[in-house]
């Protein structure tokens, strides 16, 4: 069977390549909506070359109002494959073309290539190889293609208003083996407001400007302090927290920046927070007694430098299961007295309102800040390790790869977060880094060839 199916992918493998350069050469970039296109034109775009591609191959596609496309093989489905087509914005510093595909010593180059228009093109060719090798299959299996992922899983939300969950679902969007636990989520924004009297005083303070990255860059403007005083506390702090500060004065006031190291806050560890560096040296400065000082004070007592698991804000929580908890203080900005921050928190099974939010809750209040509005938790989404789908994939991993097929579980988010029974599948493997959401992303090409070929395995297990 392996070598049937391994064969047959093979044969495939420049066909694969110029479909692949077909869809990676348009800009799938969410844009501002137009009638008929949700998520803009290039992501419509992207669908419709999906489409027609699929047609090319011989297959017929349903399309969901250019929310999501769907090609469905057989009857009475029981296997959903869940891909996208939008992409993340080029961003800089590319060395390649990111719209214009080029294949050099076997990887393939652009944006999209792995994430995840290339790995849509796998799950298209296994349907293909399943249908071509095996004929209809007993219970049916079906590819949806999504058209905003990236911004927020809206595609999801409208696609499944039309159609019904399948039994198993599988995505090639994240991580090799299989992750089938992602950490629930809890991203409250806070508010407080202090008096600010005095001539040493904090005149405004910006730290990062979204939660789920730790910020690499903060900056504070004081005023009524020596410069010199400054800069010598500066040089302190940038010994104990590791990170680089520069000190300027203009129209009697006096700046300074923090440069840190940003991190996803799904591993805040990696990081090297700017905004709690800064807010370390704010509190070793000679500023006038008042609320904002102690506020700040405060901050720095629930989110000290380099601490990254709630220990100090009272939700230290850890499970064999999904791990321990991670906090990233994301954002702090304050001007005339006024603070505004978020925190993102990835949680464990064990975590609940009761230990995570009602402490934050307290310990905020305890110090004159509050949440803003009633932020919610994403709960835990996990499948336990018996379950079929998981099963097939592992053993299939296992079969084709020689490596150890085993469940991961991660602090950050998939495209199956929201759906029972989803699970992750491929399409990267460990110790390769694809560049995915930054500069140059490539693909191996052999290793998309791998991935079809899994994928076809499975369909063959669970669909015949």
């Amino acid at each position: 069977m392996k070598e049937k199916i391994c064969s047959y992918i093979d044969t495939q493998r420049d066909d694969f390549l110029r479909d692949l350069k077909s869809l990676v050469d348009i800009k799938s970039v969410r844009e501002e909506k137009k009638e008929g296109m949700p998520f803009g034109e290039g992501p419509a775009k992207a669908l419709k070359k999906a489409e027609e591609i699929a047609a090319f191959h011989g297959f017929d596609t349903v399309n969901f109002e250019n929310y999501a496309g769907e090609i469905t093989y057989g009857k009475d489905p029981v296997l959903m494959l869940l891909a996208h087509l939008d992409v993340v914005d080029e961003g800089d510093f590319w060395t390649y073309e990111p719209y214009n595909m080029k294949i050099e010593n076997g990887r393939a180059y652009g944006r999209g290539t792995t994430d995840d228009k290339g790995a849509m093109l796998c799950c298209l060719y296994a349907i293909k190889a399943a249908r071509e090798l095996f004929g209809e299959p007993k219970r049916g299996v079906r590819l949806v293609m999504g058209c905003g992922e990236e911004t927020g899983s809206e595609d999801m939300d409208y696609y499944f208003s039309k159609r019904e969950k399948l039994p198993y679902t599988l995505s090639p969007d994240a991580d090799y083996p299989l992750i089938n636990l992602e950490k629930g989520r809890f991203a409250p924004e806070f508010t407080g407001h202090f008096d600010n009297s005095g001539e040493k005083k904090i005149i405004s303070f910006s730290g990062g400007t979204t939660g789920n990255i730790v910020p690499c860059k903060a900056s504070v403007t004081v005023s009524g302090i020596n410069i010199d005083e400054i800069k010598t506390v500066a040089d302190e702090i940038s010994a104990i927290t590791k990170t680089e500060f520069s000190v300027a004065e203009e129209n009697g006031a006096i700046t300074v920046s923090c440069l840190g190291v940003s991190a996803h806050a799904a591993h805040p560890v990696s990081g090297n927070n700017a905004q709690t560096a800064l807010i370390t040296l704010i509190n070793r400065l000679p500023l006038s007694d008042n609320g904002v000082k102690s506020a700040f004070s405060a901050l720095e007592r629930l989110f000290p430098h380099g601490e990254t698991d709630g220990t100090s804000i009272g939700v230290k929580l850890q499970d064999e299961t999904s791990g321990e908890l991670t906090l990233n203080f994301g954002v702090l900005h304050f001007r005339d007295g006024c603070f505004r921050g978020s925190l993102d928190l990835r949680c464990p099974l064990c975590a609940n309102e009761e230990n995570v939010k009602n402490v934050i809750r307290n310990k905020f209040a305890e110090k004159g800040f509050s949440f803003v509005g009633e932020p919610s938790m994403i709960p835990v989404h996990f499948v336990p390790e018996d379950a079929p789908v998981i099963k097939t994939a592992l053993k299939v991993y296992e079969e084709y790869t020689g490596l150890k097929g085993e469940c991961l579980a991660i602090g950050g988010g998939t495209y199956v977060h929201d759906i029972e029974g989803g699970v992750a599948f491929g399409i990267e493997f460990h110790g390769t880094d694809y560049r995915i959401h930054g500069a140059d992303e490539f693909a191996v090409i052999d290793e998309l060839l791998l991935t079809a070929k899994m994928y076809t395995a499975i369909i063959y297990e669970l669909c015949y």
